[in-house]
């Protein structure tokens, strides 16, 4: 019996020191960590600074998006609220579910929870309820233009695009195996000519596509450099701004700036003390402001340029 309960110890070793060599191999290399920080080991500087922090009340904070007269809407467990551009609250909206996304188009706001789209007036009501779409539904992005709403299903790792009556008018992704999506970060964005962007995470990158789901080029690949990706599900967010995309990654928590064609232009924040494994959703009316939710402590972080 002795022998057995050795044995058996002594496999339980091995397998433990196997484990851990698979993941010291795999690991990403070039940074640094402690209970406070993880930052990239980089010489670039940050270009932009933090004006201000805000501490929602409201409840835990998951998602922003701001308008382009200059409200801000935040989301959370489980509420939207709305603030003017110096952050007086100008309503506040509890909802039946915990909200994971938002976006917005004229004077409409959408917000998404695991199930469901939400379609919240200006004024602070939810004018219609979208859903639910499909079993094991995880939405975890929703975004809008003049023609769609489309939003990320990470649970079936599709991409729904959507009539703004909420029609079905296209699945994306249903079944074969197009989209890697190996954590519950699965961003979705639509540009003003109905481009399609959204970020394979599995792969390390941010795809373009038509509205009709047609792949037509991508940007990003894995790694540590400022430009790459690092982790098995980044980028986390992303958002599109005139000159390019701004995003947001976890493991490495940084925020940065490409241009349109998908290379690096600056960081945003690399050298922060944001939680490593919880990535900031971000906003962003004109590129010349970026707003970042922080769900770790319930904080919207305004980034302005140094």
């Amino acid at each position: 019996m002795n022998k057995k309960i050795a044995a058996i110890v002594s496999v339980f070793i091995i397998l433990v020191f196997i484990g851990y060599m698979i993941f010291d191999s795999v690991r990403p290399e070039g940074f640094v960590k402690n209970k406070d920080e993880t930052r990239a080991i980089d010489s670039l500087p940050d270009f932009w600074l933090v004006s201000r922090e805000f501490k929602v009340e409201e409840g835990s904070l998951k998602a922003v998006t701001v308008s382009t007269a200059g409200n801000i809407y935040l989301g959370g467990d489980s509420f939207v609220s709305c603030y003017d551009k110096d952050l007086k609250l100008k309503w506040n909206l509890k909802t039946p579910y915990p909200v994971t996304s938002l976006s917005n188009y004229g004077d409409t706001i959408f917000a998404s929870t695991m199930e469901l789209i939400l379609v919240i007036s200006s004024g602070g009501e939810i004018k219609d309820e979208w859903g639910p779409f499909e079993d094991n539904g995880i939405i975890t992005s929703v975004t809008v233009n003049r023609s769609y709403v489309a939003f990320a299903d990470a649970g079936n790792k599709m991409l729904f695009i959507l009539d703004k009556r909420g029609g079905v008018k296209k699945l994306i992704g249903q079944n074969d195996g197009q989209f890697i999506v190996p954590s519950p970060y699965f961003d979705v964005a639509l540009g003003s000519d109905n481009t399609l962007l959204v970020a394979n995470t599995g792969h390390r990158r941010v795809e373009t596509r038509n509205i009709e789901g047609e792949f037509k080029s991508y940007f990003g690949e894995p790694g540590i450099a400022p430009g790459a990706f690092c982790g098995c599900c980044n980028p986390a967010h992303f958002i599109i701004i005139p000159d390019g995309f701004v995003t947001a990654e976890k493991g490495i928590n940084r925020i940065k700036i490409l241009n349109k064609t998908g290379e690096f232009v600056e960081y945003v924040s690399s050298k922060n003390k944001f939680m490593p494994s919880v990535p900031l959703d971000l906003a962003s009316a004109d590129g010349k402001t970026i707003y970042a939710a922080n769900s770790a402590d319930s904080k919207l972080y305004i980034f302005t340029r140094k």
